[in-house]
């Protein structure tokens, strides 16, 4: 169902010069929440927040089928923000990030260090004086680690 957001969304928030960061769907009794973070150079206000909301909302009910009842949130990425694609990796370089694996490197999963280097296929990272390569493939989760 996400997906079927995303599709929606994109071309809204293109147009009115937005970022679409990510989009999560999750059920909780017989609603289903629908989050979507966006941002924009500067960061997203709440105003921006409202406006998206009203917008996706209404585009919702008339592109996607069977939706059900749903309860829609549009927020900041925050402090924490998801790293999906490779160009949030350029963009955010020389930033603490923090980045799971599939399979562990060296023993280990879980790595939180400044983003050195962003390769073509994989990314450097620094961590407690060592640089660790982890390969674009082996990411399953990265976000900002805040400052």
């Amino acid at each position: 169902m996400a997906g079927r957001v995303a599709q929606v969304a994109l071309p809204l928030c293109q147009a009115e010069n937005y970022e679409l960061v990510h989009v999560e769907c999750f059920g909780r009794d017989r609603e289903v929440i629908v989050r979507v973070f966006a941002d924009k150079p500067g960061g997203i206000t709440l105003e921006d927040c409202v406006y998206i909301s009203r917008q996706l909302g209404d585009l919702i009910d008339v592109h996607i089928e069977n939706m059900g009842s749903y309860r829609l949130e549009v927020s900041s990425p925050g402090p924490n923000r998801p790293l999906n694609k490779k160009e949030d990796f350029y963009r955010f370089a020389g930033r603490r990030v923090k980045i799971e694996t599939r399979e562990a490197i060296d023993g280990q999963r879980k790595f939180t260090g400044v983003l050195e280097k962003v390769n073509e296929d994989s990314v450097l990272v620094g961590v407690d004086g060592k640089k660790v390569e982890i390969s674009d493939l082996q990411i399953s989760k990265a976000i900002l680690a805040g400052d």
